[in-house]
This record gives C-alpha cells, structure tokens and sequence, in this order.
C-alpha cells in the first residue's frame, strides 16, 4: 500500500465518461458534481459491472477491510504486484473497477515548498484509470465500503516525481478488465501488458492552490505562467 496519486482531476461528469467509454445504457447512482481536485475521503463516480449491468456509482476513495481495522491503515492506493496477495484477492476477482478522470496530480520539491504538477494523456483523452472496489454498504467505518487506485512503477521517462503511478488503460482494454468473465489472472496480465507508456502522457506545473484539499477551481488543471 503506498501513498501515490493522492489527487486527480475528474472535471468531467459521470455521464460524459460513460458515453466516451461506450456505456450509453449505464444505470446511474451518482450525485457527485464534477471536480478539479479530488482528495481521498470523497465520494466519486466509479464504473464497473454487477450482476451483468453496467453500473456508474459513487465509491468512497479509501479502503480498508473491515477485520484490518486496528491491524492495517487504510489506503488509497493498491500496488500492481500485490493485487494477488490475501489482502487484495477477493476485490481483484470481484471488485473490478475504472476510475476516469481529466489527469492526476503529482508533486516535486521538499516539504514546504512542493510544487504540484498536472499529468495527462497528451491527446487529452479521459483517463480510465484501474480501480478495485468493495462495493456495498459498510458497518463500522465507510472505508470497508470503498476504493484504490491501482499502482505501478512509473517508468524511465516518468516526470521524475514519484516512483508509483495509477495504471491507466484505453477503454477497450479497460472495458476487458471490467469484464466479469475474466479471471483475476487474466486481468493482471493484461494491466501489466496494456497499461497506458510514459510516452502517452505529458505534465506541466500548476498553481499551489491544488496543495489544498477542499480547494477547487478549473486554474487547477491549467498550465502556471513562468
């Protein structure tokens, strides 16, 4: 469990993800507004399949399994290699799911002076980004009922802020991983394989307003004059 992508902007709605994507039969469940500025510990629209419907719900961005309470700190992330372990086994074979957004943010610079970047697909295209999910109701705590975003190495070429990255896919590979009839080996294989190269992103500084998390504006995801 790391601490990466703590942020990402998801400006578009839900319905406009989904009609990118191809879900224009999407049952909806889903009152967030879109955002700049997502922190974890908020509610956001998540795509996944259940029960053979194509689902667009809103998910708490954090987790923890109900009996980790006390042992395990909740997270906001799931590493790749790791997604098979005891931990994250189950939501891997019935937790799949996508994250879209406009990009995610990263930062550069030591404590007290961090500079915030926007990092996006060149063509600017939504991300759809991998998620596991425990969907459902909770008991004790909302992260029993939440999400990650899965992680990987972010490769040479990365903007050399951080070591991890979200895996993003197209949607057709991410409509794959969505699929229910794939078994969690497949859909590792093909997150390893298919996830999105360093050279389909590009990045640049923004203002330090994104360091705020209840902060929100579309100057976020604009490119800071020199």
């Amino acid at each position: 469990m790391d601490s990466m992508c703590g942020r990402f902007d998801q400006s578009q709605t839900a319905r406009f993800y989904a009609n990118v994507f191809g879900w224009a039969d999407a049952v909806y469940d889903s009152q967030a507004s879109p955002a700049y500025n997502v922190p974890p510990g908020t509610y956001r629209p998540v795509m996944h399949v259940q029960d053979g419907e194509r689902r667009v719900d809103d998910v708490f961005w954090s987790y923890r399994a109900k009996w980790a309470e006390g042992k395990l700190p909740i997270a906001i992330n799931a590493r790749l290699d790791k997604l098979a372990n005891r931990y994250w086994s189950r939501l891997l074979k019935n937790g799949r799911a996508i994250v879209p957004a406009e990009g995610w943010y990263e930062w550069t610079g030591e404590k007290g002076k961090k500079q915030p970047w926007h990092i996006h697909r060149k063509d600017r295209a939504p991300l759809f980004m991998l998620a596991l999910a425990n969907f459902g109701e909770f008991v004790e705590n909302r992260a029993e009922a939440g999400f990650v975003l899965v992680t990987d190495d972010a490769a040479d070429g990365m903007l050399g802020i951080h070591d991890r990255r979200p895996v993003v896919l197209e949607a057709a590979d991410a409509a794959l991983w969505l699929d229910p009839g794939i078994a969690p080996e497949q859909a590792l294989e093909l997150a390893r394989r298919a996830a999105l190269p360093p050279a389909a992103f590009e990045w640049f500084k923004v203002t330090p307003d994104v360091n705020r998390a209840n902060a929100d504006s579309a100057a976020m995801a604009l490119p800071l004059a020199d």
